[in-house]
This record gives C-alpha cells, sequence and structure tokens, in this order.
C-alpha cells in the first residue's frame, strides 16, 4: 500500500513548514511511529512519525526546503510494491518550491531573484548539480550591478524566524492595535516571590488568567464577523531561544496554583530552548504575557499574537518615589504594556481589564 508523508498543519496558522534532516534514506525501511523526518514549523522543532511500515521508497522535498502544509513530503511503500513517481509528484501542491523545475534553486535564492528582478536563468550555480544558492545570485548582483555592501554573515529566515517574521506583519497588518500602559507598586508580589520562590512572571499569569475570567472579551477571538470569546484561559509565554521567538502554552492557566504554573514555566521554557515543545504544547493559546524586564527594558508596545485579542508586556523592576498617605516612599514599580485588536476590544474594557490585573498585583497575598 502507498502511504504518504505529507507537512501536518501543527497550528491553525500554520501554512507551511520547512524539512529539517530525514532520519532515514531512500530505500531504508521503517517502522510505524518511528520519527521520520524533522519539521521546522512556525515554533518549534517536530519530529514527524512514520504513518505506515515500510520502505522509505521517495523522498519528494529535500531538507531545507519549504513546503505547504498537505504536501506530500515522501512515500512509503511495501519492498516490491508497484509505484508511480508521476501520479504522486501531481499531486504535490505547486507552493513547494522544489517542485519548480525550470531553474535548480534554492527557496532563498529565488526570492532574492524575484525582489531584485534577476533571471535565474542567467546566474551561474555553484551548488550540488550546479543548483544556484543565495550566494550565487548576490554574486550575479555585484558583477552586472555594481558594487554590495560586503556580507559579514547571513542568516537564513526560515523556520522559526520566517514564520515568526510572517506573523508579526500579518498581525500589524491585520489587527488594529492600541496600547496603554500602567505602572503596578510589586511590593506584596515580591514578597509571596520570596516566600514561595517562585518567579514574578508566574505570579503575574497567575492574575493574568484570573482578570481574564472577570475579563472575557479580553479572552477573545475575531472570526469573520464573529467574537468568539473562549471558555479555556490559556496563556502563552513568550520564550526568545536560539532558533527564534515561540509562544508556549499554559493551558487552564486559571485552574493551576502558582507552583503548577512556575512548574509548567520551568519545563516549557527548556523544551522551548532545546527545541523540543511538542504540537499541544505550542496551540490552543488565548492570552499572550511577554516579559522584557530581564533586558533591561523599562516598558515597550508587544505586537500580539494572532489570532489573540491581546498581549501583555511586562517591564523591568524599578526602584520609584511613591507618594503613600502624603509621604513620599521608594517602592518596586513595573510598567505594564497592554495591546489590544481594536476591532475587538474597546479602550475602556482595555483599561478595566489593566486595572484588575494592577489592582489584584498590588493586592495579592503573601
Amino acid at each position: 500500500m502507498v502511504t504518504k508523508i505529507v507537512m501536518p498543519k501543527l497550528s491553525l496558522t500554520m501554512k507551511e513548514g520547512t524539512v529539517g534532516k530525514w532520519y532515514k534514506k531512500e530505500g531504508e525501511a521503517v517502522e510505524k511511529s518511528e520519527p521520520i523526518v524533522e519539521i521546522i514549523s512556525e515554533k518549534a522543532t517536530y519530529d514527524l512519525e512514520a504513518p505506515s511500515s515500510g520502505i522509505l521508497r521517495k523522498i519528494l522535498v529535500k531538507e531545507g526546503v519549504d513546503a505547504s502544509v498537505n504536501a506530500v513530503l515522501a512515500v512509503i511503500t511495501f519492498p516490491d510494491e508497484a509505484f508511480s513517481e508521476t501520479e504522486i509528484l501531481a499531486e504535490v501542491p505547486q507552493a513547494v518550491e522544489e517542485t519548480e523545475k525550470r531553474v535548480l534553486a534554492s527557496p532563498s535564492a529565488k526570492r532574492l531573484a524575484r525582489e531584485y528582478e534577476i533571471d535565474l536563468s542567467l546566474v551561474k550555480g555553484s551548488g550540488p548539480e550546479g543548483r544556484i544558492v543565495k550566494e550565487d545570485v548576490r554574486r550575479f548582483m555585484e558583477e552586472v550591478r555594481g558594487t554590495l555592501p560586503k556580507i559579514k554573515e547571513i542568516i537564513a529566515l526560515t523556520g522559526f524566524k520566517k514564520t515568526s517574521a510572517e506573523r508579526v506583519s500579518a498581525s500589524f497588518r491585520t489587527a488594529p492595535h492600541s496600547t496603554i500602559m500602567m505602572e503596578v507598586d510589586i511590593s506584596k508580589a515580591g514578597g509571596l516571590h520570596e516566600k514561595l520562590q517562585v518567579s514574578y512572571t508566574t505570579i503575574l499569569i497567575e492574575v493574568v488568567a484570573k482578570a481574564l475570567l472577570e475579563h472575557p472579551i479580553i479572552n477573545s477571538t475575531l472570526d469573520g464577523n464573529q467574537i468568539k470569546i473562549f471558555e479555556d484561559v490559556n496563556v502563552g509565554l513568550a520564550v526568545a531561544t536560539e532558533y527564534g521567538l515561540v509562544v508556549p502554552v499554559i493551558h487552564n492557566a486559571d485552574r493551576k496554583s502558582l507552583k503548577e504554573i512556575d512548574t509548567a514555566i520551568k519545563e516549557l521554557t527548556e523544551k522551548a530552548r532545546q527545541g523540543k515543545l511538542a504540537k499541544e504544547e505550542l496551540t490552543g493559546g488565548t492570552f499572550t504575557v511577554t516579559n522584557l524586564g530581564m533586558y533591561g527594558v523599562e516598558f515597550f508596545t508587544p505586537i500580539i499574537n494572532p489570532p489573540e485579542a491581546a498581549i501583555l508586556g511586562v517591564g523591568k523592576i524599578t526602584e520609584k518615589p511613591v507618594v503613600v498617605d502624603g509621604k513620599v516612599e521608594v517602592k518596586p514599580i513595573i510598567m505594564l504594556s497592554l495591546s489590544y485588536d481594536h476591532r475587538i476590544v474597546d479602550g475602556a474594557p482595555a483599561a478595566g481589564f489593566l486595572l484588575k490585573v494592577k489592582e489584584k498585583i498590588e493586592n495579592i497575598k503573601a
């Protein structure tokens, strides 16, 4: 039986992924459910399992190549089974750049050529079998169009970085952003931090989860002409990794204790940095928290993580003079920045939610 290995859809917004590494070569035996290919999705590296046992008969999408969701990546067959490559190739979506046989070139080379309107048939390739790579296009540009600035390093905009760039652009194009900010006294939160040995981010996520229950419009999404309010409160936490920004999700954060949230954050952050997050740990988010305080940032305007309605930015702790009962006292202060989709949320309910977060933090019991 001919079994197709296809590019999985790992999130609601995923349109394409990148083939990272094939764990088997053509002609090798595979067992059902064993990892067969590494997929670099929008947020993590994911090992795709073999859908059946047999022989890896044909790899259609090579390592490092982008493919659209549901594109056929390879075919598994029985050892002596008849197999028509032509029929399978006919089903591969045109968005898979490797199937563009007119000119053998890498996806990055094609993108650069399109950007500068260069005819790839004029470029000499230096890759395997004359394949044109990005550096070949740059060299051609230098020879034909004059000297370009010298390149020190090239960072491929693929995988996490590519999808992150696409999502940020899509978010800003489609969702009219508005941002409000509030200063918050975290004196009492600091006491809880010391007493229970949990992070400030843990405390913030617990507070945010409870505030979302009281302000459900913030815990929603826009679907066509309908605003859909989520029943679940799943808080995503933006994590910087060497692969790019990822947002693992703490599911049902409103039902978890501080210790449970703290443990979840530690586990998800470690997995994110190793690129080992599972599909379910990356999907289903309803609200996102992003903390740049550890980088010395006091306040910023975060960009909404689509398809969510809002995102909370957290700045660093700063000692500031505050007037309390007519006296000046020095208090530890953080700045919270709430960016929200103005199609869904107006200024007043957004301010009400942020004020609720502020009140809960400032009155938290140690």
